[in-house]
């Protein structure tokens, strides 16, 4: 992790982004204060893992019980 004070961000932003793009973490301080942190981006967003996460939800949702209640039930029971 690298600390710059926010005079040379403003003046070395482009060289700044070339570090975090290669996977480093970058900490912008003020007055000796971290104020900032430039990070890379996490992962793309994968529609499949978002389903398939989605899937097994439900399935557990149709399956799981709790004191020979299901979800579904539990949830009717909350709206009450």
């Amino acid at each position: 992790m690298r600390e710059v004070g926010a005079f040379e961000a403003k003046n070395k932003l482009s060289a700044l982004l070339d570090l975090v793009e290669q996977g480093e973490e970058v900490v912008i301080t003020r007055h000796g204060h971290p104020v900032a942190r430039l990070l890379p981006p996490k992962g793309a967003f994968c529609r499949q893992d978002a389903r398939d996460a989605a899937d097994g939800l439900r399935m557990l949702g149709a399956t799981a019980r709790l004191d020979g209640l299901s979800i579904k039930e539990l949830i009717e029971e909350g709206r009450r």
